[in-house]
């Protein structure tokens, strides 16, 4: 009886939600495309019928839920809601692409192959995320939509993170803060950004997102009056001139609030730019500019604006087709506020980003999803040069090249340029031509004569100096930013290199000939390992160019001693960590890493040092290559990129620790530089709380302090006491753990 009231259950949530998607879908909806959202959702009804996820509910509402924020969240169409009820389907259950191609299209058929199907053979070395992620983005040379769809995926995932294990959530969080929410954020998707980072932080250290959450609850009052106080004068002003017009003030999201705490070291109660006010204007697209800087004065005329924080991305939008003006005032209680002046057009491009293009593509001409579409075909440029690169390499470039903001230059004829921010002369020389860049001598920027390792800013013109003779090196490497300049340097510099291996292979050659030595790609192999080379053309090339002494060979137990280094090699680049010896012992014996009681595991491990964790963090187990387990702190910022490429070797940690021990950790103090501050501050550290210093240091300068001091504590419950305590002290501004 309770199993069929469980299944009519069921039903009645599915019907409900799927009732949901055709309401908000409703506005657009053409022919029979009702009909066709039909079709698959009895589709994907009938294929997930068995399948529930892991909190225990019917596998369906989760495409259902991937094409609700398709539909409401991201704004896209019909093909798109087709294409996320039915995006498990393939990976699923025994239908091939073929058959959803016969049932909906082409079109859709092409998305779910880019949803489901990973083409290609993985790298044993790869990290199979990393490598996901370059045959995901392959997808947009075809359809954008693949991508809004995965992120849509990863959205509903992350919202209901809470059923999976904590080691899962923690590598599903990482993969999210490493690489969907920069993503969203690159797209335009300003919302669907920040809500993935402030989700990462609610799985990643609970403690503290819960902490600011509740400080901003209780705060909500006062912010309320406080943004109604402000905006009233800019609204009198507004309408006096009768514009049309509608104001939202909002708080910073609660990754953000973090990552200010974090890099200030500061508590939540000194953070005063909490709030940013958007103001959206009515107004026809050819007078979208004028209205806005209208606005900005008018707003200017009633509050003092810094000068430093004005943001003008009206008439240089953002790749991404962002556009809006940003500037920050400040109100009359002494508070700073950010202001944001944008049309509804820009508004709903920034909330949406790259489906919006869509809508206003026919009314604004190319011009409206230029930006974007530029951003698109850097990604396309990248991937066509980027087929022989490492995946994890892959993504470090991406991400570098294409999260980060711009930089806006200009040629000598005045032709506007955009780079990535932080690109340098020599960068700009690749972008303009690889000829150029390969001959670059030089740069004139702004008429002076600067290094090829000069760093663009806003505005610079410049121009390239090239010489025949020149070419590139080794070193140019180190001052590209770009992945063009070091996909093409990179180039050229094997193409140098491989007459120079020919040599130094004919050199090894006759010496393995004379010691009786096999002359084969193995041995050669052993050779370079011996030598700790990456691969035996680069030994090759070493021994060409004299860097390393052929005569030597004879002098090493060469035979013995590559052996096991192309052991260890094998090990390393292994896909399954089985093989490797400390976690073959390890998996057998135990799902949790024990830390503090020799008594309770066995397994040796050491605290890493990036993050110095003490008894009481959340930590997980990483397992190295070379020095066994590490354990680090969830939030350690190389815990992110860990979880996320190499979520196979993450084992869960839990702390079982005694009084007696103790760990190292580091505080930073800031205050007023008064007499008798420093005793202050040991006598609560070594004579109340009694815990052991290793050392104090205290840098003045005119009239505050900025301390760090390294001492031993038992737990995270015994340095919370003491920050309290010291943050009491007459005179300190702020006492924080330091993160590294």
């Amino acid at each position: 009886m309770e199993v069929i009231e469980k299944v009519d259950t069921d039903r009645l949530i599915i019907l409900r939600e799927y009732r949901k998607l055709l309401r908000s879908a409703k506005p657009f909806l053409k022919d029979d495309d009702a009909k066709l959202i039909k079709k698959a959702f009895n589709l994907a009804a009938e294929s997930h019928k068995d399948m529930r996820r892991k909190s225990g509910e019917p596998y369906i509402l989760h495409p259902l839920a991937v094409a609700q924020i398709v539909v409401e969240e991201i704004g896209l169409g019909t093909t798109s809601i087709v294409s996320a009820l039915l995006h498990d389907v393939v990976e699923d259950t025994q239908l091939e692409v073929e058959d959803i191609e016969k049932e909906f299209g082409s079109k859709i058929a092409k998305i779910i192959d880019g949803l489901t199907k990973i083409s290609g053979v993985f790298e044993k070395s790869d990290s199979l995320q990393a490598e996901n992620f370059r045959k995901l983005l392959l997808t947009l040379s075809d359809d954008v939509r693949v991508i809004l769809i995965k992120i849509a995926d990863r959205l509903h995932n992350m919202r209901t993170l809470e059923s999976m294990p904590k080691d899962k959530q923690l590598k599903i969080a990482s993969e999210t803060i490493y690489l969907y929410a920069p993503l969203a954020h690159r797209l335009g998707m300003y919302p669907i950004k920040t809500e993935l980072e402030d989700l990462y932080l609610k799985f990643s250290d609970p403690q503290i997102y819960r902490s600011i959450a509740q400080k901003l609850k209780q705060t909500k009052a006062a912010r309320s009056k406080f943004i109604k106080d402000f905006i009233a004068p800019i609204e009198k002003l507004l309408n006096q001139n009768n514009l049309k017009y509608e104001i939202k003030g909002r708080p910073k999201s609660i990754f953000s609030i973090w990552n200010k705490l974090k890099k200030q070291n500061i508590d939540f109660e000194q953070i005063y730019d909490l709030f940013a006010i958007r103001i959206i204007i009515n107004t026809p697209i050819e007078y979208e500019k004028t209205a806005c800087w209208q606005v900005y004065s008018m707003v200017t005329d009633i509050y003092k604006p810094n000068p430093d924080r004005l943001r003008d991305w009206i008439s240089t939008p953002r790749s991404n087709g962002y556009e809006s003006l940003h500037s920050t005032v400040m109100s009359q209680t002494g508070q700073w506020v950010e202001v944001q002046v944008r049309t509804e057009r820009m508004d709903e491009i920034a909330e949406k980003g790259y489906a919006a293009h869509w809508k206003y593509k026919e009314n604004a001409g190319k011009q409206a999803d230029k930006g974007l579409e530029l951003w698109l075909n850097k990604i396309r440029s990248m991937l066509s040069v980027s087929n022989k690169t490492e995946a994890l390499d892959f993504i470090q470039d991406f991400k570098s090249n294409l999260f980060s903001d711009e930089v806006f230059v200009f040629t000598p004829k005045g032709e506007l340029k955009t780079l990535i921010n932080g690109s340098t002369a020599l960068d700009f020389a690749f972008e303009i031509h690889t000829q150029i860049g390969a001959k670059c001598l030089g740069a004139k920027v702004n008429q002076k004569l600067v290094p090829l390792s000069y760093v663009l800013n806003n505005g610079d013109q410049i121009e390239i100096l090239t010489s025949n003779k020149q070419k590139p090196t080794e070193d140019w490497l180190k001052f590209v930013f770009t992945t063009k300049a070091k996909v093409k340097i990179k180039d050229y510099l094997k193409d140098e290199s491989r007459n120079t291996a020919i040599f130094g292979k004919e050199m090894v050659e006759r010496k393995f000939s004379h010691l009786k030595i096999d002359i084969n790609q193995e041995n050669f192999q052993k050779l370079a390992a011996f030598y700790h080379e990456k691969n035996y053309n680069d030994l090759f090339v070493k021994i060409a160019d004299g860097q390393i002494d052929i005569k030597l060979f004879k002098g090493f137990e060469l035979e013995e001693k590559a052996a096991k280094a192309a052991s260890i090699v094998k090990e390393v680049s292994s896909n399954s960590f089985i093989e490797f010896d400390p976690i073959q012992k390890l998996k057998p014996r135990t799902q949790e890493l024990v830390l503090g009681d020799n008594n309770l595991d066995k397994i040796s491990y050491s605290l890493a040092k990036c993050c110095s964790p003490i008894s009481g963090d959340d930590v997980f187990g990483f397992i190295t290559v070379s020095e066994g387990v590490k354990i680090h702190r969830n939030t350690c910022s190389n815990a992110i990129e860990l979880a996320s490429n190499f979520g196979y070797r993450i084992l869960k940690a839990r702390w079982v620790t005694k009084k007696e021990h103790s760990f190292l950790t580091s505080l930073t103090i800031k205050g007023a530089d008064r007499v008798g501050i420093a005793n202050n501050i040991t006598k609560i550290i070594s004579s109340e709380l009694k815990v052991n210093m290793r050392s104090i240091s205290f840098d003045t300068h005119d009239g505050t302090f900025d301390g760090k001091i390294r001492l031993q504590v038992h737990d995270t419950n015994q340095l919370e006491v003491m920050i309290k305590k010291l943050r009491k002290v007459s005179g300190i501004i702020s006492v924080a753990r330091l993160e590294t």
